[in-house]
């Protein structure tokens, strides 16, 4: 059961640094350098709110294995 909870936890980290990395910090995946606008459309408001989706899987699973 141990070894599940750690390959799935490095499964995770792998994924959360992808998507941290995807989130390029001012500017997105279709904005253009003279845009006004912040607000995240498409692809980048997906990858926003999955990187909080494999934040909370990551921080889980690191809270079970303590108690493996």
């Amino acid at each position: 059961m141990k070894e599940v909870v750690q390959i799935i936890q490095a499964i995770s980290a792998l994924f959360l640094i992808i998507f941290v990395l995807l989130q390029v910090r001012g500017t997105g995946f279709g904005r253009s350098t003279n845009s006004s606008s912040f607000t995240r459309r498409g692809i980048e408001k997906l990858v926003f709110k999955l990187t909080f989706v494999v934040t909370a899987i990551f921080l889980i699973l690191s809270a079970v294995s303590l108690f493996l």
